[in-house]
């Protein structure tokens, strides 16, 4: 890359005068835009990121088979908050209108696990830990509507959870005849408050939901349901492989009531059954058609309902994030722009002019880092956010759903994008000036970010190093561009090989902004303590 062209600082004050920092600010700018080559580099890095998105988006095709039909996939349900949900159980349910609760007894709770084919056949009793099973309020049978809960579940005890995302603990333990629990939830309003008890007398609060524009009559009752089970191994040839299996849950009720509404009904009666989510083919597995449908069972006054699928927000699927795979390719081109801008000088000598220029050597790295920086963070949000809308425009058009996010949560995946270029280019830069090579900063730069991404997103490696890779080196930066967030009531592989990182958003570029500050701290250190 030619440096011919390049502007050597002279300064505008007076000799003797103190140098004025944003004078400083200016000169090296001068420099950065007067050279072509790395004005080019920050266009080849904006358009890198922009194809290559542009690319994944039209490759990526989906459809679904309905028999020998291939038809578009049905659109997924969307919660409360606007997330993608998987929203499917079996439910006994009756109207409530205005004010009032839901009372039952979980006596019995028991589950069982089918394994895929060859195993078709294979079925083992258990219940996987987020099988649920208790009293419900929801706005309608639609899926996706609003409700709150009030369950047991497999392995964490009483919960209380609304909206898909919302969980809260209560008392730990399972059931049994011998020692069931009371579930209670109460409705007043838009406000859902849930009780637990052991002997139907003295009650625990778990709980309060506010459900904002819940309707005057609601649905209420029991329901049970089972998500896949998920077990994750170790791949002999690296990284992991995961299995999913069908599930199915059954919980016995008794003592059921609904007090309170238009009607005061204490013996179970007037009930209907729905099987939310069954209404789609394409989410029914042949082992429930054909071996042990779900559904409901009444014995006098006592309830049997087996169910299966989970009422949970869903990570499956193309994600804002995925459109930008092409940053770390648009990443590495600025790694190089960033170390050249400094190693430059060094290799023609021009270091000397600027140094005599303004002697305070600590203010001419931290100028070429503003500078560096905020043309970085501006290219990247060019990039970043042209490739966003496209490409998730193009994926929408091939049949893809996107896994919807709020307008702030997509906003911060494309600001945080651009921040994430940003400070790798200021940390590039302060390897510059600690190495003076431009070879020597650039290959330790794409080792220090790249390579940990790359061994940890590919799954070549056990899910507890890569874990570790994307904790403790810089490339915990790239937790910022993740739009969904791991929950701890939903089973799922949370590893960077599906786009969950070990450190929030903002936990992962700072860790990322503390090697760039080290990085340019040591650089201002070694370029006070030797001739230039």
């Amino acid at each position: 890359m030619s440096i011919d062209t390049l502007t050597p600082y002279r300064s505008a004050t007076r000799a003797g005068a103190r140098d004025g920092f944003v004078h400083l600010l200016r000169a090296e700018w001068t420099k950065f835009r007067t050279v072509r080559g790395w004005l080019a580099g920050m266009a080849a890095a904006v358009l890198v990121v922009v194809l290559l998105g542009v690319m994944y988006a039209v490759g990526s095709q989906s459809s679904c088979d309905v028999g020998p039909v291939e038809t578009a996939c049905p659109a997924p349900p969307v919660g409360p908050d606007g997330a993608e949900v998987a929203d499917r159980f079996t439910f006994l349910h009756q109207p409530l209108a205005g004010d009032g609760s839901v009372t039952a007894r979980l006596t019995s709770m028991t589950g069982i696990i089918t394994y895929p084919p060859p195993d078709n056949d294979e079925i083992v009793p258990g219940l996987v830990q987020w099988a649920k099973a208790g009293v419900i309020v929801k706005e309608s049978t639609r899926q996706g509507s609003a409700y709150a809960a009030v369950l047991l579940s497999g392995e964490h005890g009483v919960r209380m959870q609304y909206d898909f995302t919302h969980d809260t603990a209560g008392r730990p333990g399972g059931v049994s005849a011998a020692s069931p629990r009371w579930l209670r939830l109460t409705r007043s309003g838009d406000t859902l408050t849930g009780y637990e008890s052991a002997d139907g007398r003295r009650w625990t609060k778990v709980g309060t939901a506010d459900l904002a524009g819940l309707p005057a009559t609601v649905q209420v009752g029991l329901f049970v349901n089972s998500p896949g089970d998920l077990t994750v191994r170790s791949n002999p040839l690296g990284g992991s492989i995961s299995q999913a299996r069908f599930t199915q849950a059954t919980a016995v009720f008794d003592h059921v009531s609904v007090r309170g509404g238009a009607s005061d009904d204490a013996s179970g009666g007037s009930w209907s059954q729905a099987q939310v989510g069954d209404n789609d083919p394409l989410e029914m597995t042949d082992w429930e058609r054909f071996h042990n449908p779900n559904g409901v069972e009444r014995s006098g006054d006592t309830y049997t309902l087996s169910g299966t699928g989970d009422m949970a927000p869903v990570g499956d699927g193309p994600r804002v994030e995925n459109t930008l795979t092409g940053i770390v390719a648009g990443l590495i081109l600025v790694v190089v722009v960033a170390v050249l801008f400094v190693t430059a000088e060094y290799r023609r000598g021009l270091i000397r002019t600027t140094l005599l220029a303004s002697p305070r050597r600590g203010r001419v790295l931290a100028a070429k880092a503003l500078v560096i920086g905020a043309a970085t963070f501006v290219c990247g949000l060019v990039a970043a956010g042209v490739t966003v809308s496209l490409a998730t425009h193009l994926l929408r058009s091939t049949g893809n759903h996107v896994l919807p996010v709020s307008s702030l949560t997509q906003w911060r995946v494309i600001v945080g994008a651009a921040a994430l270029l940003a400070v790798v280019a200021v940390l590039a830069l302060g390897l510059g000036a600690l190495f003076r090579r431009a070879v020597a900063a650039v290959a330790v730069a794409i080792v220090l970010v790249v390579v940990p991404y790359l061994l940890s997103t590919a799954s070549v490696l056990p899910d507890g190093v890569t874990g570790w890779l994307m904790r403790l080196t810089p490339a915990a930066g790239f937790a910022i561009t993740q739009s969904i967030p791991a929950y701890a009531h939903v089973v799922g592989h949370y590893a960077p090989s599906d786009g969950y990182f070990p450190l929030a958003p903002w936990a992962g570029l700072a860790v990322l902004a503390g090697y760039a500050a080290l990085a340019l701290g040591l650089a201002i250190l070694a370029l006070r303590r030797r001739d230039a």
